[in-house]
């Protein structure tokens, strides 16, 4: 996986082909990066409909796309402060209330 894919870290050459920078490789289930572009202002429909083309996205994705934001939401908290600490809280309290 890319590591850090957020709409920050791709950018288009002048032919419009897109291009990934900044990575952060890592190995892991790819569910795990799918949460991290909802974070951060996300990406387009169109980049969405393009996973969905190319990978099935599971039926597990909703149950665990708070779990896996959770990792990031911590880096973030710890990096730049508690300005990330409501949304740790939130993500907390999501799976603190399933029983």
């Amino acid at each position: 996986m890319h590591g850090d894919l957020w709409s920050g870290n791709w950018l288009y050459n002048n032919e419009g082909v897109p291009y990934l920078v900044d990575p952060s490789f890592l190995y892991g289930d790819r569910h795990f990066e799918l949460a991290f572009t909802y974070l951060f202002g996300g990406f387009s429909e169109a980049f969405y409909q393009g996973y969905k083309n190319v990978g099935t996205i599971e039926d597990y994705f909703d149950d665990v796309k708070p779990l896996y934001q959770l990792y990031y939401l911590l880096v973030h908290l710890n990096i730049f402060g508690e300005m990330y600490g409501s949304s740790v809280d939130s993500v907390l309290n999501h799976y603190s209330k399933i029983k």
